[in-house]
């Protein structure tokens, strides 16, 4: 065989894949793409998740549907993902927690949220807010921190389950307010938690904002600050931390869609086309908003404005979260 001959074959099959390529991505998907979302059905991240799923199959003509794969702060359904095929048809929502706060509160953890993950695009961002039963007789901040203080051997709070964000607000919350504490009731997911929390079974949380706004606005529970720079247009009424006393808490939730590593480019491209036209229908961007979440502009719906994003508040939370003492067994 002589060189010239192999050289020849080589760039045929070079063409050859060259070729296969763009088609491979036209004809995905040919079935049904799985999202896991980490978390309970009925919580932010679910609802954030079903809301993009629900349009993004109708340009890729196929059924996308949701997963939950509740527990362990959300490490298992992150986890499930990263050992998954790298075909695009699992894929997953994590947020803040799952793929920046975890990589700080567990001192093992069987995935590594920048190398394991190919990013594709934001969904929105969810500030925290700190709320209190309904029947709770403090109605301000102030008058929580009085009965916290007074109350700190039987108040309880609830959270989305241990290593949450919820969680990790509630740690950071208490860090800075003289260490008070409570009674942590966690649970699979903040769905479940403000059911309770609307039916008096403990005293407060904090939870994103397209989970809590509904009941704000429902009269079910009390707002008494949230973590945004400035007052949130859908609860203009609540104050912010910075107003009643604590200004470095700022704490927005972003809820965001990824593929496992090593998926095809073009699948990729494929993928974050769909989340492209999804973000860009009005109905869409209007329901996130209207739930309560930030939706990111045009240009932060980049592949590579959500890995910078990871990466940034990598650098920022994990060393304030250590710093804080916060672990998760």
């Amino acid at each position: 065989m002589s060189k010239r001959w192999v050289a020849a074959l080589a760039v045929g099959v070079m063409a050859t894949v060259a070729a296969v390529a763009p088609a491979a991505a036209q004809m995905f998907p040919t079935r049904p793409v799985t999202v896991v979302v980490p978390f309970a059905a009925g919580g932010p991240t679910d609802v954030m998740a079903r809301i993009l799923g629900q349009r993004m199959s109708r340009t890729l003509g196929q059924s996308v549907v949701v997963e939950n794969v509740t527990g362990a702060g959300g490490t298992i359904g992150v986890t499930r993902v990263s050992r998954s095929p790298a075909d695009g048809y699992t894929l997953l929502v994590g947020h803040l927690g799952t793929q920046v706060a975890n990589m700080a509160l567990y001192r093992t953890v069987t995935y590594d949220a920048d190398r394991d993950f190919e990013p594709i695009g934001t969904i929105g961002t969810n500030p925290q807010i700190l709320v209190v039963r309904r029947t709770l007789e403090a109605t301000t901040y102030a008058d929580f921190i009085t009965w916290l203080r007074a109350n700190r051997e039987r108040a309880s709070f609830g959270s989305a389950g241990v290593g949450s964000m919820a969680h990790v607000a509630a740690i950071l919350f208490f860090s800075q307010v003289t260490g008070t504490g409570g009674q942590h009731i966690p649970y699979r997911g903040t769905g479940p938690a403000m059911n309770d929390l609307v039916a008096g079974q403990f005293d407060f949380m904090f939870d994103q904002s397209v989970n809590a706004v509904p009941q704000i606005q429902a009269g079910t529970i009390k707002p008494l600050a949230i973590t945004t720079a400035r007052r949130f247009a859908v609860v203009p009424d609540v104050p912010t931390f910075a107003e009643v006393g604590l200004p470095v808490f700022e704490l927005g939730v972003w809820n965001s869609l990824f593929a496992p590593r090593n998926t095809p480019q073009p699948v990729l491209e494929r993928l974050h086309a769909a989340y492209l036209e999804a973000m860009a229908d009005e109905a869409v961007s209007k329901r996130l908003a209207d739930l309560g979440a930030d939706v990111p502009t045009p240009d932060q719906r980049t592949r590579e404005a959500l890995r910078q994003r990871v990466r940034a508040d990598m650098e920022r939370w994990i060393p304030i979260i250590r710093a804080a003492g916060a672990t998760v067994e």
